[in-house]
């Protein structure tokens, strides 16, 4: 079976722009694929050509060892799984199948079924479990029925895809090949429970993401619970996340509910997750192994349901080869992990983006669309973007605000998208005398400047940590040096 993966509720294709179809399915009665794990070699055989003669494409192995490779290298519709195998059991395979296997049903056989085995294999995610010796016709049966439980996913899925498109708000915009394997590893993870991590470089729309993965899942009509782990100090990230009880600090006059509570039956996303501190990292830890959360101040532990997706704009492996990030975290959170391309790598979507954003901002700002002349979007097109689709979408805004009633848009950056000439600091410092803190402080200023205030931003930018940032711009508020908006804009 072959899926070419629909976009999701917040994935949206200009169909004006092309004459081919948005969505091409391939009937699932077309050669699905099995994989047959099974030590008896006369089983084996029997299975082999039952489902060869029903029209199945059949891979099989006796090992569950060489189960778990080959379900590292292939994708499957169907897994028929023997658990009492040589080695690593079944129930192990299982619950070590790769996260890519997320179409995969699996159906577990074993002569020496018990209640507590067929429960356990439920458990960690198998479709059924049949009995040997089984007859043909309830093994073919069942491959059936699972066939037809993926086949209605999928449908549901499609559906709420297709009410998500006349829903308002942003939406991921793209037909280039990068951007549709992001759909497609979109679709493929929705469905199940796993972890994900969302990277790519700041403005890629990494939230927008982990909303379309929420709303083509099973918890869509459950929160989705965002925070960015960047913007608060490690003490009030705590009780954010984790949730506090009346009393346990100053100010804490009620008890609250933590974002983990608040996620119930939902999606918690964390954004900027390589900023946390260690402290954060070990009870984050515990809580993905446990899946109870603590309030600050409390004894109880409380289970919580939530499906986590979390996202960076750093590398996760480089910090955890620095000694910057937990390694258990890491493999907690990687373990289905999704790269949003950059604006560069997919320079075909930026007429696609920009008219769409045209649109959209000549609708919510009451005005007439007007037009992008072909100079400027071949101007567009040489552009890096180095602030991706967010600096887009910005330019366009912004350009439709002040070309309103205009019949095209010019483009003349950086003029155009409001950036200043580069000031050649070390120029103005030699020239004006700064001493070594001034220098420091104006370095800092200008960073925040370009990063729009986002603080985590900038103190990657500087190779510092937030802390150390927000200590610095506390001191230059104190002293007369900053206004305290600019503090707290971040």
């Amino acid at each position: 079976m072959k899926w070419v993966a629909p976009p999701s509720a917040f994935i949206w294709k200009l169909r004006t722009m092309t004459d081919e179809p948005a969505l091409v399915i391939q009937s699932s009665d077309v050669n699905p694929r099995v994989l047959v794990v099974e030590d008896e070699e006369i089983v084996r055989d029997i299975l082999l050509k039952v489902l060869t003669e029903e029209g199945y494409r059949v891979d099989a192995v006796e090992t569950g060892e060489e189960g778990l490779k080959a379900l590292d290298n292939n994708l499957y519709d169907l897994v028929l799984l023997d658990l009492n195998l040589p080695g690593m059991h079944g129930l192990n395979v299982l619950s070590a199948a790769p996260a890519t296997q997320t179409d995969a049903q699996f159906i577990v056989m074993t002569a020496f079924g018990t209640v507590d085995t067929a429960v356990e294999a439920m458990r960690l995610g198998a479709y059924d479990y049949i009995n040997k010796p089984f007859r043909t016709e309830e093994l073919l049966l069942t491959l059936k029925r699972a066939r037809e439980e993926a086949d209605l996913r999928r449908e549901v899925a499609q559906l709420r895809r297709k009410a998500g498109e006349q829903a308002p708000g942003n939406k991921m915009v793209g037909r280039s090949p990068p951007m549709q394997r992001l759909f497609d590893l979109m679709e493929r993870v929705s469905p199940t429970r796993a972890t994900v991590l969302v990277t790519g470089e700041t403005g890629t729309g990494k939230e927008l993401v982990a909303r379309g993965i929420h709303d083509l899942s099973d918890r869509a009509r459950r929160p989705f619970v965002a925070i960015n782990c960047s913007a608060l100090p490690e003490t009030l990230l705590e009780s954010e996340l984790f949730g506090h009880m009346k009393g346990s600090f100053t100010g804490a006059i009620q008890s609250k509910r933590g974002l983990f509570e608040e996620a119930a039956g939902g999606t918690l996303f964390l954004d900027e997750i390589s900023t946390v501190s260690a402290t954060i990292q070990v009870k984050l830890l515990r809580v993905l192994q446990e899946r109870k959360v603590k309030r600050v101040g409390g004894r109880e532990m409380i289970p919580v349901d939530f499906r986590l997706i979390a996202a960076t704009n750093r590398n996760l492996a480089e910090l955890v080869d620095d000694g910057d990030f937990r390694e258990d975290l890491f493999y907690r959170l990687n373990v289905f992990p999704v790269e949003v391309p950059d604006l560069r790598s997919r320079r075909e979507d930026i007429p696609v983006l920009a008219n769409y954003f045209r649109l959209r901002f000549a609708e919510e700002n009451g005005v007439e669309p007007p037009e992008i002349p072909p100079e400027t979007l071949s101007r567009m097109m040489a552009y890096d973007w180095p602030g991706n689709v967010r600096e887009l979408e910005n330019f366009i805004e912004r350009a439709v605000i002040m070309h309103a009633g205009a019949k095209s848009i010019p483009f003349d950056p950086p003029q155009a998208l409001g950036r200043r000439p580069e000031r050649d600091t070390l120029s103005r410092s030699r020239a004006e005398r700064w001493d070594l803190e001034r220098l420091e402080r104006e370095y800092i200023l200008e960073c925040l400047e370009e990063t729009h205030w986002h603080q985590g931003e900038a103190a990657q930018i500087l190779g510092i940590n937030r802390r150390t940032l927000y200590r610095k711009l506390k001191k230059y508020r104190e002293d007369g040096l900053l206004a305290d908006h600019q503090v707290l804009q971040d």
